[in-house]
């Protein structure tokens, strides 16, 4: 009897990985970029680049990941920084998630990265109040790192995001000096208009600003650079996107017969408390960027101005 010969079947090697890197792309918000950081702890992966879809620009090898925004999930990682890293590094992140600069969003996701892995780097047999702290054990965040993190101003991870923030914080205070209101009405509408042209998405940090300056009245404040909206109706404030709308003022009513009057007085008040010997122009512009100029009343020529140079 013939013997048979069997032959074990060789398996068959994996095909080879072409993308080494991966990148996350959400949708350019808060929300988005935390949902992001949320996914990379979900699928153990440390994307080398989290940007916004529409500023994202991939690099030779890299796989894309679309984010879809999950508000759950962005709000488990923020509740998650302030009790590990405290309210000032939550407040960072906030002001990081709306700057403008490429990498705002690898920033903030490799601060939270490195905030959470030092808390589970932390050392807690030496400790004194290891027996009654509520972080004993790994069971939470301790208290006496917390905040630690976000103060290691020296380590890459943070200090890109503490400059990042520090840039949208000083853009904020700018916007609450410079933002200049106009009375409209008509069409059964009564509200105040505030056109901005910011460097960061800033008007979702600045709005309650405004809400407890301008009590009850309704108010609309118009980025017109990232096409955003702040609108405040007398008791809550929301956003709205009017990208592709065109100029939101063109939809909105005409200025009230008392805005010109007021806007006039405004400007001869603003005349009146210059000192034209301590005149100084670059002082003026470092304090008061040029970019702002074409929406203060006070630097506008007054209608009465313009037909005499018209004549």
């Amino acid at each position: 009897m013939a013997s048979s010969k069997t032959t074990a079947t060789q398996p068959r090697s994996a095909a080879p990985e072409i993308y080494s890197e991966v990148a996350y792309a959400y949708d350019g918000s808060l929300e988005g970029l935390l949902t992001a950081v949320f996914v990379s702890y979900e699928r153990h992966e440390k994307p080398t680049d989290v940007a916004p879809e529409a500023r994202l620009q991939p690099r030779l090898g890299q796989r894309v990941a679309a984010i879809e925004t999950d508000p759950a999930k962005a709000e488990r990682v923020l509740r998650g920084v302030k009790r590990t890293c405290g309210w000032a590094a939550a407040l960072a992140v906030k002001r990081a998630a709306c700057a403008d600069d490429p990498d705002a969003g690898t920033a903030v996701f490799r601060f939270v990265r490195y905030a959470m892995d030092e808390q589970k780097r932390r050392r807690c047999d030496q400790c004194r109040k290891r027996l009654s702290c509520k972080g004993r054990s790994g069971m939470g965040p301790c208290p006496k790192q917390r905040g630690r993190a976000f103060s290691d101003i020296t380590h890459p991870a943070v200090e890109r995001l503490f400059r990042i923030a520090r840039a949208v914080s000083q853009e904020c205070e700018h916007m609450r000096q410079f933002a200049r209101f106009q009375h409209l009405r008509g069409d059964g509408a009564d509200l105040w208009f505030a056109r901005v042209n910011p460097k960061a998405s800033v008007v979702p940090l600045i709005m309650a600003h405004f809400v407890e300056r301008m009590g009850d009245a309704p108010f609309i404040i118009y980025d017109e650079v990232h096409e955003l909206a702040g609108v405040y109706d007398g008791g809550e404030w929301y956003l709205v996107s009017t990208h592709g709308n065109g100029d939101l003022q063109r939809a909105l009513p005409r200025d009230s017969t008392d805005e010109a009057l007021y806007a006039e007085a405004w400007r001869t008040f603003y005349r009146s408390v210059s000192i034209d010997a301590r005149y100084n122009p670059e002082l003026r512009r470092q304090f008061m960027p040029k970019r702002f100029w074409k929406n203060l009343t006070e630097l506008q020529e007054s209608p009465a101005a313009l037909r005499a140079t018209a004549r």
